[in-house]
């Protein structure tokens, strides 16, 4: 399970080292193979260990493509997927098309979201932290019992 957030730094080539913690998490989960791809809502990008994406997979590729949303969501979802294996120093590179999805730079934040990550701009995750906090919080998620 990836839970915390790491700040990581991308160089001028694409290339990110993992934290050592998530990367000892990824190497037990799937031996450093990952799929990273778009967010279908936000400028970032998910980071999945093998596994987990060959299980999402077929849910993806049976969405319904006569409706605008989930060919949208196919399109980004299989559209940016790139299978990746971290080198022996645990670091990874992201192809051009990914970075420019999310507008990465060089400072960014590895996100834990259980079963997978979430990769931002560290301005963008500050810039979607703020929009998130303006609104108001939906009805649903006020009545969540954690």
């Amino acid at each position: 399970m990836f839970l915390g957030s790491h700040t990581i730094t991308m160089d001028s080539k694409g290339r990110l080292a993992i934290p050592a913690k998530i990367r000892d998490a990824l190497m037990s989960a799937c031996d450093g193979r990952l799929v990273i791809t778009a967010h279908t809502e936000e400028r970032c990008l998910l980071v999945y260990p093998e596994p987990q994406w060959l299980d999402l997979l077929p849910k993806i590729e049976a969405l319904p493509n006569i409706h605008r949303k989930a060919r949208l969501a196919q399109r980004l979802l299989l559209g940016y997927a790139t299978p990746l294996e971290m080198d022996g120093n645990g670091r990874v590179l992201l192809s051009q098309p990914l970075r420019d999805y999310a507008d990465l730079d060089k400072k960014l934040l590895l996100v834990g979201q259980g079963k997978k990550l979430e990769l931002w701009s560290e301005s963008g995750w500050f810039e979607w932290l703020g929009a998130a906090g303006e609104g108001d919080m939906p009805a649903e998620m006020l009545s969540l019992s954690l």
